[in-house]
């Protein structure tokens, strides 16, 4: 590991040398979406400016956006008081985080009645982002 590599020592890695990540959008502070990355991505994403994660049922990086060509740009990386979560702050290529097609993969809200309701609407579908 070079000097310049130093500094990912400072995070504090699961046993499977992951780290929770939230990603939180730029100017609204809207939270997109929660991921994972490990030493490679999160070094990636502070060597691309875009967000790089670690796609554990593919078992590979993840650069966001690959697919559907909602990238994430960086403005900051942020460590959380333990050292043990990264908070992102991203401006949202196309304005669509989730993979259903919506702003924010947190959509969902528990009602009074014990209901989850979506409370957020579609702004593409995903059929066709996904081709």
């Amino acid at each position: 590991m070079s000097a310049s590599d130093k500094w990912l020592n400072h995070v504090k890695w699961d046993e499977q040398g992951l780290v929770p990540v939230i990603a939180q959008e730029v100017g609204s502070n809207d939270v997109l979406m929660f991921a994972w990355m490990n030493r490679d991505a999160l070094a990636k994403t502070f060597e691309l400016g875009e967000a790089v994660y670690w796609s554990r049922s593919r078992k590979k990086l993840w650069h966001k956006g690959e697919e559907s060509g909602h990238t994430q740009k960086v403005h900051e990386i942020r460590l959380d008081c333990d050292q043990d979560v990264v908070l992102l702050k991203v401006e949202q290529a196309g304005g669509i985080a989730c993979h259903t097609g919506r702003h924010s993969c947190f959509f969902e809200k528990l009602e009074a009645g014990g209901e989850w309701q979506a409370v957020e609407p579609v702004l593409k579908d995903p059929e066709s982002i996904y081709k």
